[in-house]
């Protein structure tokens, strides 16, 4: 019998409905080489009010990271959510698989709307892309917040047992789980306090939806991400640098939060969120909104002498 009702396709029709409702469009840019970036976008871009692009990890499309933080910054910014590529509707024909490549199209993206200065927030492999976005385009972006970002990491860490996989193929497994099993593995480690009771057959639902395209394309962004990485092959960032972290993480350990603060420097501070996994924008909203609000909006970065380690 054919499945006639899907929660999770509900659930992202109603994610649909309220980026729509809060004013935002979905749009479509063909770079032109093979390339289709789609992202919700102001239906109106105001000039007088900062722009705010928002970079999506592992997971759903970019509506199911980002929906509950619209409310408080959308009167505040010009928000821009975007799909990555092979995420949502985004994709390219071309090879490359690096957080790099996956920047540059961003950045090609914003440019076709005409925006050119912005500051951005990174969710976990989105922060990876956010981060290079700083490195390459230091003139463009103005602000970094990176959120559980394992930036820092060194494929050796992987051998040495940093990480609660030890090989790529193990971490596609949980990061693109395809059973409900593996699902269950990925809630797991990415809450401090996950969920007791997860239904099969919503997690079936879940992966039929959001989990089965382009398995293969994303184990090679996962690959991209790891493979030959060396801390020293690391640019450093100039702008001013919110670093966000639950200090239960365990798809990207604590430790890859004292050596990104360190690896940026002064123009770095870093929140680490009490009781909080790899989730923490999930499980602690309001500190997540709290800081990000302080940092973006409120007041200026503290000065560089008084940047330091602070425990929510």
């Amino acid at each position: 019998m054919a499945k006639c009702f899907s929660f999770t396709t509900s659930i992202d029709w109603c994610y649909r409905y309220e980026f729509t409702n809060a004013g935002l469009r979905s749009a479509t840019t063909d770079l032109g080489d093979g390339t289709i970036m789609n992202c919700w976008i102001p239906k109106i871009h105001k000039q007088k009010k900062p722009t705010l692009l928002l970079i999506h990890g592992f997971g759903a499309n970019a509506m199911w990271q980002w929906n509950d933080l619209l409310p408080s910054f959308n009167n505040r910014f010009n928000i821009y959510v975007p799909d990555l590529l092979f995420f949502g509707d985004s994709f390219t024909t071309r090879s490359e698989r690096t957080e790099s490549f996956q920047a540059q199209c961003l950045m090609k993206m914003m440019e076709a709307h005409g925006v050119r200065k912005f500051s951005l927030a990174g969710i976990s492999y989105g922060g990876f892309v956010g981060y290079s976005m700083a490195a390459q385009f230091p003139d463009s972006v103005e602000r970094v917040v990176l959120c559980c970002t394992g930036v820092c990491l060194e494929e050796k860490d992987l051998k040495e047992g940093l990480f609660v996989v030890s090989s790529i193929d193990e971490a596609a497994s949980i990061l693109l789980p395809q059973t409900p099993e593996k699902m269950r593995e990925l809630v797991r480690f990415s809450f401090y306090k996950p969920a007791k009771t997860m239904p099969s057959c919503f997690l079936r639902d879940f992966i039929d939806v959001m989990c089965t395209e382009y398995v293969e394309e994303k184990t090679q962004l996962i690959d991209a991400i790891i493979k030959d990485k060396k801390l020293a092959d690391l640019p450093k960032i100039t702008q001013p640098t919110l670093i966000v972290w639950g200090d239960q993480d365990q798809i990207f350990p604590l430790e890859l939060a004292s050596r990104l603060k360190s690896h940026i420097g002064e123009n770095a501070q870093l929140v680490v969120i009490k009781d909080a996994g790899h989730a923490v924008n999930f499980e602690k909203p309001k500190q997540f909104y709290k800081h990000l609000k302080t940092f973006l909006v409120d007041s200026p970065p503290p000065p560089p002498q008084l940047n330091g380690n602070k425990v929510d």
